[in-house]
């Protein structure tokens, strides 16, 4: 049986490094891009089943990339591993189609159980910390 496709998508290489060899027993790791364009092309190329994006990059913004990925006619899973904690951000992570969303500081604890989850087509979103339900921008 072949293991799920990833793709990853964070603007930080050290981030890149650590969830590939979080995830190299389980999934095959079949791209890591630095931005969300270079993310939407390398899943059109590679068909991945989940893709785990950050959502502060370069050129295109996880959320934007996520969005457009929706849009596709067989859409990957979408989980989101970021810093922000933000009500407004996990809100604006589920409008943009993601069944999963970590905060990098729970990485170690929380990555692989939200991709499984994204697999079996459930949802893994944490509690926020902040109670601000400020809208995000653009």
């Amino acid at each position: 049986m072949s293991r799920p496709r990833i793709l990853l998508a964070d603007d930080h290489s050290s981030i890149l490094d650590r969830v590939v060899r979080l995830v190299a027993d389980e999934f095959d790791v079949v791209g890591a891009v630095n931005d969300g364009q270079a993310a939407l092309d390398a899943a059109a190329i590679l068909h991945p089943d989940v893709v785990v994006f950050d959502i502060s990059m370069p050129i295109m913004s996880g959320l934007d990339a996520a969005a457009r990925l929706g849009e596709s006619p067989r859409p990957p899973r979408i989980v989101f591993l970021t810093v922000h904690d933000d009500p407004a951000f996990i809100d604006a992570a589920r409008d943009a189609g993601a069944q999963a969303y970590v905060i990098k500081s729970h990485i170690g604890t929380d990555l692989v159980p939200a991709i499984r989850c994204a697999l079996e087509g459930r949802s893994q979103f944490p509690q926020p910390a902040s109670s601000s339900r400020e809208r995000i921008p653009g």
